[in-house]
């Protein structure tokens, strides 16, 4: 169950691989994300990005989203504490860095909030990251092209699978 699968993703970074955190990866330590956060502190590079919407960040950074005057500053605030990229998903999604530097992108449309997008954008991130783009270079860019394919395939009859054709 739930034990194995955050034991295997703790193992994972131990690795120094980068990841990706997306949706389960993520939900599956709302009971106690400071386990995560350390397995990120110990992971060499740190190259972890997370990939949350407002539900899931709400559940991962306990307190911050009420804390924060916007979703800019609650961005920042979990990218210092989970010392991982965080992208904030969203109609101006926010790219935060664990130093501060943060990128709000606004070319996302509306039909982009669809089941299966959010799978897309960490797959984008994923292969950017594997050629070797430093992660919140590959989470900026990623998010851009991102929006961009989504605004190129209009809203009438948007699927996810319609972003990688």
């Amino acid at each position: 169950g739930r034990f194995w699968q955050r034991q295997s993703e703790t193992q994972r970074f131990a690795s120094g691989a980068a990841a990706v955190l997306d949706a389960d990866a993520l939900t599956s330590f709302a009971d106690d994300p400071g386990a995560l956060f350390r397995a990120i502190h110990r992971t060499p590079g740190r190259a972890v990005v997370m990939t949350p919407h407002e539900g899931e960040f709400s559940c991962l950074f306990k307190g911050i989203w009420e804390s924060s005057e916007s979703r800019l500053e609650a961005a920042r605030k979990a990218a210092h504490e989970s010392q991982a990229i965080i992208v904030l998903k969203g109609a101006d999604t926010v790219i935060a860095h664990p130093e501060g530097r943060a990128r709000i992108n606004a070319n996302a449309p509306a039909w982009l909030a669809t089941a299966g997008a959010g799978d897309v954008l960490a797959g984008l991130i994923t292969g950017l990251l594997a050629q070797g783009l430093e992660s919140f270079e590959a989470a900026s860019a990623a998010v851009w092209r991102h929006g961009e394919l989504a605004a190129r395939h209009g809203p009438e009859g948007f699927t996810a699978e319609s972003l990688v054709s």
